[in-house]
């Protein structure tokens, strides 16, 4: 079984499809998303309407959450956007998904981690920024659950890790934006270092064991930058252009 893992489009429909063409060429038997769809100053509404008409095992991220639920006031500039290109039928999409979903026996998603959308499972976040977290940190993140894999998002970083007990925790990097900055909960700066789409392939051998592939993909970033720009983000113009904050 190979499963082709999207996550953190964030509104990237031409990352999106370069992703998806790439996946048609390798070859998968199913293709699964871990939320963070819409928000950004990209394509919206287009990216909304090319998931659904995918109808993929999809989950909701933490920006779901926060587009449905948040005070617009109290939203970042990403939700913002995202709030006023969305239709209610897509709204209505975005409230069907679930926070979390068992695929099958085997594979379980999640957006940040089992118990939060908003938990770094694979990093960890401190006063001195952002690093890769330690095998005891992950394995304490994945507490009881007990699938073989588990899949996540959310730090838009492409790494995997297997824990003794043989789980594998794997986060695909984000297909949409591969640089950002936050001050939550401490400063820290994510930085891809370079502007290529990522996506992962998980894939269970003939003798049960699975393991993950890690892919970056070209697109034309240099238009989604300037997209973003003309949207008011430089920052994102930046990032989408160069992988870098």
């Amino acid at each position: 079984m190979r499963i082709a893992v999207l996550s953190d489009i964030h509104g990237n429909l031409a990352a999106l499809d370069a992703v998806l063409a790439d996946i048609r060429r390798r070859g998968a038997d199913r293709i699964v998303d871990l939320g963070d769809l819409l928000s950004g100053p990209l394509q919206v509404s287009e990216t909304a309407d090319r998931l659904i008409a995918l109808a993929l095992p999809t989950i909701a991220g933490n920006h779901e959450r926060q587009v449905l639920n948040d005070a617009f006031e109290r939203m970042g500039e990403s939700d913002r956007h995202a709030v006023a290109q969305i239709r209610p039928d897509q709204r209505d999409w975005l409230r069907s998904l679930p926070p979390t979903l068992r695929l099958n026996d085997d594979v379980l998603m999640v957006h940040g981690t089992p118990r939060s959308d908003l938990e770094c499972f694979l990093e960890t976040i401190d006063a001195h920024g952002m690093r890769a977290a330690t095998p005891a940190e992950v394995g304490e993140r994945a507490g009881a659950a007990d699938a073989r894999v588990i899949l996540c998002g959310h730090t838009h970083v492409p790494r995997s890790l297997r824990l003794d007990d043989g789980r594998l925790i794997v986060n695909p990097g984000s297909v949409g934006l591969q640089a950002y900055s936050d001050e939550r909960p401490h400063p820290h700066k994510v930085e891809n270092g370079s502007p290529q789409a990522r996506y992962a392939i998980v894939e269970r051998g003939g003798d049960g064991d699975w393991n993950a592939h890690q892919f970056a993909v070209d697109y034309d970033w240099n238009a989604a930058a300037a997209l973003a720009l003309r949207n008011g983000r430089p920052d994102w113009a930046r990032a989408l252009a160069t992988g870098y904050v």
